[in-house]
């Protein structure tokens, strides 16, 4: 009788816990791309006005739940002297979403670099990996395929995990819902590699 409510308990008032990163140089569109998740995932949220973004400076936090999941975002900021702690987050991640400023030309080999130092690092080894080629609503972008030969030796040395490059427009929201729910996906797959925390519904 006690395994059973202890199963219905657990059924009712927890949720699978996991904790995604979001990371890219600055001025990538990763915070951008965060207040989109919430805005479509939970429907009374209020955002924040997204022309207003400035770059982050330390972290920042959301949630959504789908289903009985609850993934975590930690936005991370992106500046060169901020990345040096990107890996004390890597140990507890579930996955990972790299944002790459399509249109800024001038740093996107600097954003491959930071990308392949990233997916080097043994502590993601395995971990769910999803490249998001942003600003694609601007003219003079480089195309996802483009982004894809640039990024191409990084994403061959990616070992064995699962990976998803995608092209959005974080600012309008074009290929938000599509990438979380590949997102999501992943992570469930993963789940016996990394398992979720478990936690009480709040």
């Amino acid at each position: 009788m006690y395994t059973l409510l202890s199963g219905l308990y657990k059924y009712m008032c927890q949720r699978d816990q996991y904790f995604v990163l979001i990371l890219g140089l600055d001025n990538a569109g990763k915070t951008t791309f965060l207040e989109q998740t919430k805005t479509k995932s939970n429907k009374n949220y209020q955002g924040m006005n997204l022309a207003k973004i400035t770059s982050t400076v330390g972290l920042n936090i959301g949630k959504i739940d789908v289903g009985t999941s609850r993934l975590n975002f930690w936005d991370l900021g992106g500046q060169e002297e901020l990345q040096s702690l990107w890996d004390k987050y890597y140990v507890e991640s579930h996955a990972v979403i790299f944002i790459v400023d399509s249109s800024d030309r001038d740093r996107i080999e600097e954003s491959r670099d930071a990308f392949e130092k990233m997916v080097m690092n043994d502590n993601l080894a395995g971990v769910p990996l999803m490249l998001l080629a942003n600003k694609q609503d601007l003219d003079g972008c480089l195309k996802v395929t483009e982004v894809k030969t640039i990024f191409n030796s990084p994403l061959q040395c990616m070992g064995q995990r699962e990976s998803w490059v995608q092209a959005v427009s974080a600012l309008r929201g074009d290929g938000v819902q599509e990438g979380i729910d590949w997102l999501v996906e992943a992570i469930k797959r993963n789940s016996s590699a990394r398992p979720p925390q478990q936690k009480e519904i709040t």
